[in-house]
């Protein structure tokens, strides 16, 4: 038997996280490009769609749907007002938190924004059995639940972004 000094080796073909990355990035380029016409960023895309479900919440909260650090959050937010979409407003119960709120073009985008998300999503899953879409979605979301639970439990780990 011959040891290599070399690494183990993974075909990137075979690697899941390769095979999500490069999925993920196509899928980001199609909503890129459809979301370009509106004059919005990809990244607008993930708090709309989680103000959409839940108007009216923290930053923190907003930074833990959408697994972003809450500089990021504020970052964004920052800029997703200057595109007209949300406001800032002190929270009612608690004065000394801040709520995100839609505005009125920011809940006005989601029938045609939210219509892009269905379209690319039937694209993606053209020719594919539903069962197997089915079973593919069941799967990514085990396997992020096991990621997850390994990253917490690895301590002092950053915060992800």
């Amino acid at each position: 038997m011959h040891l290599s000094n070399r690494p183990a080796q993974l075909n990137p073909e075979w690697s899941l996280g390769y095979q999500v990355r490069r999925c993920h990035r196509r899928f980001d380029r199609l909503l890129n490009a459809m979301l370009a016409k509106h004059d919005l960023k990809t990244g607008f895309w993930y708090y709309l769609r989680v103000l959409w479900i839940r108007d009216g919440v923290t930053q923190k909260y907003l930074s833990d749907m959408t697994n972003v650090t809450e500089n990021t959050t504020v970052s964004i937010i920052n800029n997703m007002m200057q595109h007209g979409l949300v406001e800032r407003t002190r929270d009612k119960v608690d004065r000394r938190k801040l709520s995100v709120t839609l505005t009125q073009r920011g809940k006005a985008l989601e029938a045609e924004l939210m219509q892009y998300a269905i379209d690319i999503n039937r694209i993606a899953v053209a020719g594919i059995d539903p069962a197997e879409v089915a079973t593919c979605v069941d799967v990514l979301s085990r396997m992020s639940a096991n990621l997850a639970a390994e990253f917490d439990s690895i301590p002092n780990t950053p915060a992800e972004d």
